[in-house]
């Protein structure tokens, strides 16, 4: 039997912390650094870390309480393929996300689509150099002034 092809593990996007109260949890965070809020609902808000960032989630009463990270990989579907001849089962929604055997919770983000960016030689040590972004995430990065060059 061939040996199955996987994504490879380059980064974190993001990680996400549950928080009593959102409002309190970014009062908190403000008291001890400058950043710049990325968004924010009743449940939730995204705190801006250059590139990356860090998911601040009201804590819920289901079993699934929205801790998890966000996991880099070179080729999304390469890791989609990964998991079904692993027997993984993904769960519903928009994204590439799976229960580990512990309960957490793995948000798979292919590198295409994020604002992360390795550095042209980090990358090539790595052996990724033809790792490219889509054009919403270099649209966003250009926004921020951190636009490959």
């Amino acid at each position: 039997m061939p040996k199955a092809q996987k994504a490879r593990a380059i980064g974190f996007n993001h990680v996400a912390i549950v928080v009593d109260d959102i409002e309190a949890a970014l009062a908190f965070y403000g008291r001890l650094f400058a950043f710049t809020l990325r968004s924010k609902s009743k449940s939730q808000a995204f705190i801006d870390l250059g590139d990356q960032f860090l998911a601040l989630q009201q804590g819920k009463t289901q079993p699934d309480d929205g801790r998890h990270f966000g996991l880099v990989v070179d080729d999304k579907e390469m890791a989609r393929k990964a998991l079904a001849a692993a027997g993984v089962k993904t769960e519903p929604g928009p994204f590439l996300d799976f229960l580990d055997p512990w309960g957490n919770r793995v948000e798979i983000i292919g590198y295409d689509n994020i604002q992360f960016t390795k550095a042209p030689n980090v990358l090539r040590g790595m052996g990724l150099t033809q790792l490219a972004k889509n054009k919403q995430a270099l649209k966003e990065l250009a926004e921020k002034g951190m636009a490959p060059g």
